[in-house]
């Protein structure tokens, strides 16, 4: 398919997305009131990933066009990909702070708070 000549697509197929999209919007709310431990953060982030793609597949038309097009889309993942990489790597390779015990990423509740002394 060219860009020039895009498929018409259906309000039947815009309307179902809407309503897909607020469903999983409700679903991932009604997983926020739950306590289910380390399974939350899964569960958010599978319906948030069916989000992005449903979003980028259909309301950006990114399934209809060339292969270019999806050639981009994966370069802008791959560089989301390296940005928080190196985001990642700067946070948590940092040593010991001036003053502090431990280390600047752990953040609990064992490390004593700094102590200020009295001006003479």
């Amino acid at each position: 398919m060219t860009v020039l000549n895009p498929p018409i697509v259906p309000r039947k197929i815009y309307g179902l997305i809407w309503v897909v999209l607020l469903l999983l919007l409700l679903l991932n709310w009604g997983l926020a009131q739950l306590n289910l431990g380390p399974f939350n953060l899964v569960a958010t982030l599978a319906i948030a990933f069916i989000q992005m793609m449903l979003m980028l597949l259909y309301l950006m038309h990114v399934r209809y066009n060339t292969p270019l097009t999806w050639v981009f889309v994966a370069a802008g993942f791959i560089w989301l990909v390296v940005m928080i990489n190196l985001s990642l790597s700067d946070y948590l390779t940092r040593g010991a702070v001036a003053g502090r015990f431990g280390k600047s990423w752990i953040h609990e509740t064992s490390v004593p708070p700094p102590v200020y002394l009295p001006k003479p």
